[in-house]
């Protein structure tokens, strides 16, 4: 049986195609996924990020928790509603999820996971908790629904559906969050342009999204999602990086805080690794599409893509491909598809942010 966001309904109303998205019931797109992608770089696009999972932490000593368990130092989170974007790793120095952490008060955190390692994270944080000693409460909050409001429109629609929101929102900067009761609004995203995600209780869910569309947001997918992403430049857990990739060669090297003496977990494992590949973008020269675990050859040896698609606002195909040290922007590799090897030339990612195409 598959998990279900309180938005389940909606979507099925609204004619979504509906996926199976690791146990999720979830929507690949309502219509066409082109006229999605493009409706978030030009105006204002929902998604339902539902599945993935809040959790509080709250204790007196929760702080000292979260900076043993983070690869990113979360003594840089000094200003409440701040938000750091961190890997947790294992001892190996294998990403077990790259999490965003928002700093409320100094006895409360919130860290959002991706869906498919919620139990995984949240398992492991426990675990730390308790062979630490650290008393921190640990609460997952699947009574909260996540939507995220992206596009250059989004802040009028969000205040459109909730008259007088601007107040707070006009003074959100990037990468902070506000909690109005038990809504928390936060002004960050997965698709490289401004926006909020958005927490409220599952059941305002539904009357909340129909406020947002009837203000001129346009029902997104997952497919426009993860093409949004990758123009942007931004990883995916499971494709770009997971338990067998340490962050210095997955693109991820400016989260990990190796400039302070603290210590977290993972930290021996990177200090100890010999890093030899990295992370780079491509731009297919030939015609063709790239796609995840395609092989990539190099003047320094072979490589492989890890996220690739056909960019509807570059109108070429782009992807992230981890390959040795010592490709640069501007080098040629040659990607195996179907046989054939095509060329493609090395870029420095992100493609788009803002609306605008960057390479």
């Amino acid at each position: 049986m598959l998990k279900q966001t309180p938005l389940n309904i909606t979507h099925r109303e609204l004619g979504a195609r509906m996926v199976d998205f690791g146990g999720w019931d979830m929507p690949v797109n309502y219509g066409s996924q082109i006229e999605e992608h493009h409706a978030v770089r030009t105006g204002c696009g929902l998604f339902d990020v539902s599945h993935m999972l809040p959790v509080d932490l709250e204790g007196a000593e929760v702080r000292a928790f979260l900076r043993r368990l983070m690869a990113n130092n979360v003594d840089k989170l000094q200003v409440s509603g701040k938000a750091l974007y961190s890997c947790m790793l294992n001892e190996a120095g294998g990403v077990i999820d790259d999490l965003i952490i928002y700093f409320m008060d100094e006895n409360w955190f919130r860290v959002v996971a991706n869906a498919g390692c919620a139990d995984k994270d949240l398992a492991w944080m426990e675990r730390m908790n308790a062979e630490w000693g650290a008393g921190c409460t640990l609460t997952p909050r699947r009574d909260l629904a996540m939507i995220a409001i992206q596009g250059p429109d989004a802040p009028r629609v969000l205040n459109h559906a909730l008259p007088g929101v601007d107040s707070i929102t006009a003074t959100l900067k990037p990468f902070t969050a506000a909690a109005m009761g038990e809504m928390f609004i936060a002004r960050t995203g997965y698709t490289g342009e401004d926006g909020f995600e958005a927490m409220v209780l599952a059941k305002a869910a539904p009357f909340f999204w129909r406020a947002l569309m009837e203000a001129g947001g346009k029902p997104i997918g997952l497919g426009a999602r993860d093409t949004l992403r990758l123009e942007a430049g931004m990883n995916l857990y499971g494709q770009d990086m997971d338990e067998t990739a340490n962050p210095l060669e997955s693109g991820l090297a400016w989260t990990v805080d190796l400039k302070t003496e603290r210590d977290f977990v993972g930290r021996s494992a990177l200090e100890a690794s010999e890093v030899t590949q990295q992370l780079v973008g491509l731009v297919l020269v030939d015609r063709g599409v790239l796609r995840s675990h395609q092989k990539v050859h190099t003047k320094n040896g072979d490589g492989e893509i890890t996220s690739g698609t056909f960019s509807p606002t570059m109108q070429q195909s782009i992807a992230l491909a981890r390959v040795p040290l010592g490709i640069a922007p501007g080098d040629e590799v040659e990607v195996e598809i179907r046989d054939k090897a095509l060329r493609a030339k090395v870029v420095k990612y992100p493609f788009v942010r803002n609306g605008k195409v960057l390479i």
